[in-house]
């Protein structure tokens, strides 16, 4: 089977389901696992993000929606002529990678047309059930059943049992910096299945531009600092950014030296197999 992957969570899917040779076009943003690495690229970034703060990203995003301007640029013609069977989008996040629209867009005239596939999960146990609409759509139906079963066991083990009567953990997750923004979709769900009470984020929901006063008030015994597309020393390099806030050193996850910068990358942004990775790393933290 030929396949194409414009998201990096569909991406690790599909090689955990051992579909790597398969896989003939990913987008710019894929990078893990390490042997997809030579695959050609089919998509790119219309706004330049390494040189630019979260605040300036921020502008230039908001101004491209404003306009109506796209923020990802898609190569069709090089989509078109790989051929490929299935295509692998979303629909979840319009900042995040190429819409599902554009997808069947550029293939519509393919004969035989492929299968657009679009991944929707907007909560853990969503995710989860994408692994599996990507195994059925692949033949790898037991391989993605058995993997499902897997990443479930993982994450009832992430969290020692709670005693009774025990207080969950109370945590402030941000998805951005500038402005911040609580991280909404399945960042609450790994937050509980971690042991922890997301106090700002809606599971399910998309994340959400809130008042720095919103984050004082709530007072988290522990700040999770995880930037969306950001590795833990990008998000390091801003910290500035939040330091000048008014509270900021009153706040209790500052004072018990709780902040927690983690990569996003790796086991929060993207929908797949990692955020159990990102279960296990809360769980650890909130130990603390």
């Amino acid at each position: 089977m030929r396949i194409v992957s414009l998201l990096p969570g569909a991406t690790e899917i599909a090689c955990a389901l051992g579909l790597a040779d398969d896989l003939v076009g990913i987008s710019h943003e894929c990078d893990f696992p390490p042997e997809i690495s030579g695959k050609p690229r089919l998509t790119r970034s219309l706004v330049e993000t390494s040189s630019l703060s979260s605040g300036q990203i921020s502008s230039e995003i908001a101004a491209r929606r404003r306009s109506g301007e796209a923020v990802y640029d898609l190569d069709a013609s090089r989509l078109r002529a790989l051929r490929p069977d299935l295509v692998l989008t979303q629909s979840v996040c319009g900042v995040c990678a190429v819409p599902a629209e554009t997808a069947r867009a550029a293939v519509a005239d393919l004969r035989p047309c492929p299968e657009v596939l679009s991944l929707e999960g907007s909560t853990l146990e969503e995710v989860l059930d994408d692994v599996e609409a990507v195994g059925e759509a692949t033949g790898r139906d037991r391989e993605a059943r058995r993997l499902v079963e897997d990443l479930r066991t993982r994450v009832q083990h992430a969290a020692p049992p709670r005693p009774p009567g025990s207080a969950r953990a109370r945590v402030v997750c941000l998805e951005w910096l500038d402005p911040p923004m609580a991280a909404g979709h399945w960042i609450p769900d790994l937050v509980e299945r971690a042991g922890g009470v997301d106090l700002l984020g809606r599971s399910g929901e998309p994340s959400f531009v809130v008042p720095w006063e919103h984050v004082a008030a709530a007072d988290p015994e522990h700040l999770v600092l995880i930037p969306c597309g950001f590795e833990a020393s990008r998000t390091t390099s801003e910290m500035d950014t939040l330091r000048a806030r008014p509270g900021w050193d009153e706040l209790r996850a500052v004072r018990a030296g709780r902040v927690h910068v983690l990569d996003a990358n790796a086991a929060f942004s993207r929908p797949g197999p990692r955020l159990v990775e990102g279960v296990e790393a809360l769980a650890a933290r909130l130990r603390s």
